[in-house]
């Protein structure tokens, strides 16, 4: 893949239909819980990214036995009923947020363990004290080799006893589920209680759901150990929101434009909330069964939306933000400040680029559409063939978001004026990402002759 990468543009409307990733969300928890169940299970339909391979060698790194087969998109984990059979490892969790909290808390139900964590850069500087604290309360010692309450850390474990403990999740809900899936395999019946504000909280639920999955089996009704069982893992709805928003940005959407997989059966996911926000938009959005169809409104208005509740999607809705009528108002994701970047400031920063009048807020931004401005822009560029150039600040959905808006006939040409810079760092979850984009162009285009 190019880097940069230019986005070249949808000259017709968009036709066919679209395969997503498993959910890097989904999986993930799945890996966690499956290695704690007492059973074989296998994941159908996993996701196979950077983030869920960090999972995978940390499980193994911790004596668990994973068999994977990305073409046919499974993994197999022996579950070990609760226990964690090495004592001692080294874990590099890289950038996964994910990896970050859940294992830490799954580690502490070992009796007398010793492992060293590390993260990349961007790692050490994610908010880990509300897990730490909790873990710290329940009997665990933390040896911290630089920042306090950061990566790196050596986790000294005893493991978990029943009893109460109060978890603040306020910097991610990803600290209030890794304390309820471990808390599922502590020694005795051990409540967490939540301090403060939880964000994201359809995340947690996805958690609260998963849990009895794994914990007291798939098939009540059979008891004995070694049967293997298989858990469906849904397609990423976070994903979903680029191909939901791509009609605005390409020529429209034809009848039976579709995104397989993500439908009424997807039931996990708060991502799939961005689906209301399309429609205040203004595209038709009609969820299936099995599938949603996707087509073109007449217009495209800019709405006021609080997205905590599905916050990784709101970065979707900011890049498209200069193809809408009148201004888009965005609340409620503080948080994501401290995720793979500053997500709020990465978007301000780039749309300014793009010259779009953009005010900053500690928990949002407001977009104000300049067309013109953009148009005007994107012509110099081409014309010194110097294209407008997206940093991506080694955030996946960064590259994907804008990666979308760079498919709108700006220049009415058809050719490349927008670019991706680093478009691999999509490899953390939804590595073939512009491959698949880029398919869908084709297909397209390919259609109306």
């Amino acid at each position: 893949m190019k880097d940069p990468l230019p986005i070249t543009p949808f000259s017709a409307p968009v036709k066919g239909s679209v395969e997503l990733p498993g959910s890097k969300s989904i999986t993930n928890r799945a890996l966690i819980l499956a290695a704690l169940c007492r059973d074989p299970v296998t994941l159908r339909g996993a996701l196979f990214s950077r983030d869920t391979e960090i999972m995978v060698k940390a499980l193994r790194s911790l004596g668990f036995k994973v068999n994977t087969s990305e073409k046919a998109k499974t993994i197999r984990v022996e579950g070990r009923g609760g226990m964690i059979p090495e004592a001692t490892a080294e874990i590099n969790v890289g950038n996964a947020g994910t990896a970050a909290r859940f294992l830490p808390a799954a580690l502490c139900l070992k009796k007398r363990g010793h492992y060293t964590l590390d993260g990349d850069e961007a790692m050490r500087h994610r908010p880990m004290k509300g897990l730490l604290d909790a873990l710290r309360r329940l009997g665990a010692e933390i040896e911290f080799k630089g920042r306090p309450d950061h990566f790196p850390f050596v986790l000294h474990t005893h493991g978990l006893p029943g009893g109460t403990v109060e978890v603040d999740a306020s910097a991610s809900s990803q600290i209030l589920s890794a304390m309820m899936m471990a808390a599922a395999w502590a020694k005795g019946h051990l409540e967490t209680h939540r301090t403060g504000l939880v964000i994201s909280e359809p995340f947690v639920r996805m958690t609260a759901k998963l849990i009895p999955r794994f914990n007291r089996g798939f098939v009540p009704d059979i008891d004995a150990p070694g049967f293997d069982q298989f858990f469906h893992v849904e397609p990423d709805a976070t994903a979903a929101s680029y191909f939901v928003a791509l009609p605005i940005a390409a020529q429209g959407a034809a009848p039976g434009y579709a995104i397989q997989g993500l439908g009424e059966n997807t039931d996990l996911q708060g991502d799939i909330g961005f689906l209301t926000v399309a429609q205040a938009v203004g595209l038709h959005v009609a969820k299936k069964a099995y599938h949603t169809e996707i087509a073109p409104g007449t217009a495209y208005h800019g709405v006021t939306q609080n997205f905590n509740p599905f916050s990784d999607t709101f970065l979707t809705l900011a890049a498209i933000a200069p193809l809408l009528e009148g201004p888009t108002h965005i609340t409620g994701i503080a948080h994501t400040r401290k995720q793979e970047t500053d997500r709020i400031h990465a978007m301000v920063t780039e749309l300014k680029k793009l010259g779009q009048g953009v005010e900053e807020f500690e928990d949002g931004l407001t977009i104000i559409p300049n067309l013109k401005k953009l148009r005007t822009l994107a012509a110099k560029g081409v014309k010194a063939k110097k294209l407008l150039s997206i940093e991506t600040y080694e955030d996946h959905r960064v590259a994907m978001s804008f990666g979308i808006l760079g498919c709108h006939d700006l220049l009415g040409t058809g050719k490349p004026w927008l670019q991706i810079q680093n478009p691999a760092c999509c490899g953390k979850t939804f590595p073939n990402f512009f491959e698949v984009l880029e398919d869908l162009r084709k297909q397209s285009k390919s259609r109306t002759k």
